[in-house]
């Protein structure tokens, strides 16, 4: 039975600089984290301060008495009603000012609260920091390393050892920016390669001793509700439904979404799902990444194209008969073959995020990477040295899909997991605000009806 998507709508954030405002929409109930204080040499420089700036305070606040003065006789009470309260006050150990101020700050409006959302995936470690705002929150920090995680998962079965200290690396400045933020509520998800890996939970507890953070390993099903919640605001309410896929690492994860009457102001449904145990890293260093020949690039979209096949008949008969539907890509995959398609001599997020292409541009940039040497892959702005080897096997994933669902037209997203995660911690946090407020309003409406009662003297 088709699962309904709770939360979706169209926003649009304001943009920040180079790490940009994105369109988002909320996502499935999933995903608050209880707020830790991440660790790293941020929270250390941070506990410092905190403690030099309190030993300043306190060092005029000792208790010595002062020189020259006799002892001081104690306040006389005053008497009657008042009196007697301030005298019970007085009586009634006093409350640190820490303790006091804090009761001022426990209630924070919402535009001040940063929201952190981290996605650790099997080539790419995440993050961004954002601020709720009207139109959905705005990004006030960002950070993106490719840090291959999941490299010789495929032959070993196990992360190894260069992999993790890389990965935990880039997640100490992670933390680091986290800490020096002052954010408030944070989730921080792995994915294909955690999910797989042998010792994913000797990984996961290195993480949290050495960074602070603690990771949560998400399901197939809760990564495609991500991906669908980060690119909803993009999908074609003209078309009754569309393809969701997003290529990663590790895994291809593809979403079948219908539209109920073609209106994005109503939830999209996910009619059907599937994740495939195949992403860039693992056809890469299963096929070779390097040198790859038409014959080999061949294969690998054979190989592809046998995987998708089940899927494929399923939503056949889910959607058989039924037309208008295209395709959303949302991986470095798609949005580099949007950078080399436009020409870019510097790959751009605001020129790419959003943006149309046509399976014959797609083709063309296939085939032009194809004549592209390594080195000369490497040297492409929208490429890089990074991703020259990976390239490729995106590219065959992308024109299996591309085939067994010949579409005119594909959306190409640069968002994504992230972006699902900051809107579930915000609607999460509103929809708890709701709640309260009901509750305050019931518990005033009774506090009045029993004042009102009459009082009845036998």
């Amino acid at each position: 039975m088709p699962r309904r998507f709770p939360g979706l709508r169209a926003v649009r954030p304001e943009t920040d600089g180079g790490s940009g405002g994105l369109d988002l929409a909320a996502v499935a109930e999933k995903g608050l984290s209880a707020p830790h204080q991440p660790s790293g040499e941020g929270v250390a420089e941070a506990a410092s301060q905190a403690t030099d700036a309190s030993g300043a305070m306190h060092g005029h606040a000792g208790n010595e008495q002062p020189t020259g003065h006799d002892e001081p006789r104690p306040k006389r009470r005053r008497r009657g009603r008042r009196g007697g309260r301030q005298a019970e006050r007085a009586d009634q150990p006093k409350q640190p000012v820490a303790l006091r101020q804090q009761k001022t700050h426990t209630v924070r409006a919402a535009a001040d609260i940063l929201y952190a959302a981290l996605d650790l995936g099997t080539n790419n470690c995440r993050l961004l920091i954002a601020r709720r705002n009207n139109d959905g929150f705005k990004v006030v920090d960002a950070y993106s390393r490719i840090v291959r995680l999941g490299e010789g998962l495929g032959r070993t079965g196990a992360l190894s050892e260069a992999a993790m200290t890389r990965a935990i690396e880039a997640l100490k400045i992670c933390a680091d920016k986290m800490a020096r933020r002052g954010v408030v509520r944070t989730r921080t998800i792995a994915t294909a390669a955690c999910r797989t890996a042998s010792n994913s939970d000797i990984f996961v507890e290195r993480v949290k001793k050495e960074t602070g953070l603690s990771l949560e390993i998400v399901s197939t099903e809760d990564e495609a509700r991500l991906a669908v919640a980060g690119c909803a605001p993009l999908l074609d309410p003209g078309c009754s439904s569309a393809l969701v896929f997003d290529i990663g690492g590790g895994s291809t994860e593809l979403i079948w979404v219908r539209m109920p009457d073609g209106d994005t102001r109503h939830r999209p449904v996910i009619g059907d799902w599937i994740s495939l145990p195949c992403g860039v890293v693992t056809l890469a260093e299963h096929h070779g990444g390097v040198d790859v020949p038409v014959a080999l690039y061949d294969r690998m979209v054979a190989e592809v194209g046998e995987r998708l096949e089940p899927f494929l008949e399923r939503v056949r008969e889910l959607d058989a008969g039924q037309g208008g539907f295209h395709l959303l890509g949302t991986s470095g995959t798609v949005t580099t073959i949007a950078g080399v398609h436009l020409g870019l001599d510097r790959y751009d997020r605001t020129r790419v995020d959003g943006i149309w292409i046509s399976p014959v541009d797609v083709h063309r940039v296939t085939q032009s990477l194809l004549a592209m040497s390594h080195s000369m892959r490497a040297a492409h702005p929208c490429v890089g040295d990074e991703r020259a080897d990976l390239v490729l096997a995106g590219c065959a994933i992308f024109e299996a899909i591309a085939r067994a669902w010949p579409a005119e037209r594909l959306r190409v997203a640069d968002r994504g997991l992230r972006e699902g995660i900051l809107m579930s911690l915000i609607e999460r946090d509103a929809r708890r605000g709701r709640r309260r407020r009901r509750r305050r309003r019931r518990n005033a409406k009774r506090f009045d009806g029993a004042i009102a009662q009459p009082v009845q003297v036998k």
